[in-house]
């Protein structure tokens, strides 16, 4: 099996019986970033500081004294995230090319200290503002299975990293659907744990909204990372108590008698065809494995307005500080949307909090008749770069796009994405699992489960 297209269970099982070394494995994957660069899944990368951390974990393997599973895995790092010795641009033209973080962000920190080997830091629009990947600062990043397409955002270059085989781990945040946009969109795993599993520090400027997880092509390995990076973080005053969760045991549950919605476009979304078609053929799929599958719209609408001005003032904090110099700086739209932001109301404000919290409530209640919500994760696949959105049959945008992921971060609930398919066209598929708040052992190990029944993954041809 080629190297770079290893998952990082695979790699950790051949770095404890020697089959293979954690410098092998990391030089593959940097060669695999080298030849995938007209991707632009890297602002950054840092072949020198991966191959010393490699060579330091391979010594740990010859010595028996590996640090865990994750001693050795090279892992990417979005953009929007501090990484010590590294550049965190935002993706903006208004931050210091010039200024290396002297901190590590807790996750960050958590992946150094169990052996991961950090190849460098991926691309994300300006601040994570909107659900595509190209920036002034970086450009354009583009899809794997599909180049003319976006991989999605704003964790897009950790999902057209993954995809690729640069490297099997991607660490992405979403406020919005930033994880599981791109892995739906990439053909990948992608996992928004329930918030406060993982500590965020420095604090998002969506606040309560935004929640990191990891990007892979398996379940196991979000899993397995999942019990690196999570846990308490005093610098977090919103992250869980710590908890002795069994990430690894997973593997050990089934979809056997779960109760399982199953909402094939939320009550309101126009869906594409292929898409619902794939979709419905794998919650066919959940019926084979034992679950109690009933098709219900759990009636929480498209909380629009809500996340309009949750979103957009979140927009105006981030630029809250900012010189006109800086602003000048900015996207135009991004720029647009903060000056729109300041335009809401205490009022507004208060709307949308009143929303949220009904919403909250709402999904609370469902979760006490049914285990988990499954859904497509977006209506759409993948969209031509260059735009914001997709196009309607009459060629106006569809701002509408992204109705199925927001609206559980506002609800903090953990949820995860898997590939079920591909359009006519190659363009993946994603089916979304959406759990219970806190149940996110719950959430991996039903993706788990129906993991199993679905084709394998495989790669895109990059030319």
């Amino acid at each position: 099996m080629i190297i770079s297209e290893m998952t990082a269970t695979k790699l950790a099982a051949r770095f404890r019986n020697g089959a293979l070394s954690p410098v092998e494995a990391t030089s593959a994957v940097l060669a695999r970033i080298e030849t995938c660069r007209a991707l632009n899944a890297f602002c950054h990368v840092d072949p020198e500081g991966a191959l010393e951390a490699a060579r330091a974990s391979e010594a740990r393997h010859r010595a028996g004294t590996p640090l865990g599973p994750m001693d050795g895995i090279p892992v990417g790092i979005k953009d929007l995230i501090r990484t010590k010795g590294m550049p965190t641009r935002y993706g903006s033209l208004t931050t210091d090319s010039a200024a290396p973080q002297d901190t590590d962000a807790p996750l960050v920190a958590r992946l150094r200290e169990a052996g991961a080997v950090l190849l460098g830091k991926t691309t994300s629009p300006e601040f994570g503002w909107k659900g595509v990947t190209d920036s002034l600062l970086t450009g354009i990043t583009r899809n794997p299975w599909k180049p003319t397409h976006t991989p999605g955002g704003s964790s897009g270059g950790a999902g057209a990293q993954v995809a690729a085989g640069m490297g099997p781990i991607g660490i992405g945040t979403d406020g919005g659907g930033s994880i599981r946009i791109p892995a739906s969109f990439c053909g990948l795993v992608g996992f928004k744990p329930s918030y406060g599993r993982v500590p965020a520090w420095p604090a998002s400027q969506v606040g309560t909204m935004a929640h990191a997880g990891p990007m892979t092509r398996s379940v196991e390995d979000a899993a397995m990372t999942m019990a690196v990076i999570s846990g308490f973080d005093a610098r977090d005053w919103t992250s869980l108590p710590q908890a002795d969760l069994d990430w690894a045991g997973i593997s050990k549950e089934s979809l056997k008698g779960k109760r399982i919605a199953f909402s094939p476009d939320l009550g309101f979304a126009n869906v594409d065809p292929a898409v619902a078609a794939l979709v419905r053929a794998a919650v066919g799929l959940i019926e084979q494995l034992g679950a109690n599958v009933e098709e219900v719209d759990p009636g929480i609408g498209e909380q629009a307005d809500a996340i309009g001005i949750l979103w957009k003032a979140g927009c105006a904090k981030g630029q809250m500080n900012m010189t006109e110099a800086q602003k000048a700086l900015l996207e135009p739209g991004l720029r647009e949307a903060g000056e729109m932001g300041e335009r809401f109301t205490l009022a507004d404000w208060h709307r949308a909090s009143d929303a949220r919290w009904a919403l909250g409530a709402k999904m609370r209640a469902f979760h006490q008749t049914y285990d988990f919500l499954v859904l497509p994760t977006m209506p759409v696949p993948a969209f031509e770069v260059s735009t914001n959105a997709p196009r309607n049959a009459d060629g106006t945008l569809n701002w509408g796009w992204n109705a199925f992921c927001y609206q559980f971060n506002m609800t903090q609930q953990p949820a995860l994405t898997l590939n079920c398919g591909f359009t006519a066209t190659g363009l993946p598929v994603g089916i979304q699992i959406v759990g219970a708040m806190h149940d996110d052992l719950g959430v991996l190990a039903a993706g788990h489960a129906l993991e199993a029944a679905l084709p394998a993954y495989r790669f895109p041809t990059i030319a």
